[in-house]
């Protein structure tokens, strides 16, 4: 089975994030098998910026990510959302890959569930 998240909200200021990659973490954690795909629409694509620093004891959406896609999970992130907020030239998570309307679209036709948040 094929499942699809697509996170719309920033990576801080709401839990919508936190909450999608905790989603997600237990899905690759306890449906192994399952295909897992996270595309980051609007301001979540800033989830995908490295290097971001969060309070002692706060959530840390990097840290997510990575583990996340380290359980084989595939994540992309909306190219023209990356434009629109001027952030195209820096860099992505490792694994991470910039995407198209186009491409969410097939995946959503593709998959089985698609959960937003």
């Amino acid at each position: 089975m094929s499942i699809l998240i697509i996170i719309n909200d920033a990576p801080y200021g709401t839990e919508k994030a936190f909450n999608a990659l905790r989603l997600a973490m237990t899905l690759t954690k306890e449906h192994p098998d399952e295909e897992i795909g996270i595309f980051l629409l609007a301001d979540a694509v800033g989830c995908a910026l490295p290097g971001q620093k969060t309070p002692d004891g706060y959530y840390h959406i990097e840290r997510m990510l990575k583990a996340v896609l380290s359980k084989g999970a595939t994540v992309k992130v909306c190219g023209s959302c990356i434009d629109a907020r001027g952030i195209a030239r820096l860099p992505l998570l490792d694994g991470v890959q910039r995407s198209t309307m186009s491409e969410l679209a097939q995946w959503t036709v593709e998959a089985d569930k698609v959960v937003t948040f």
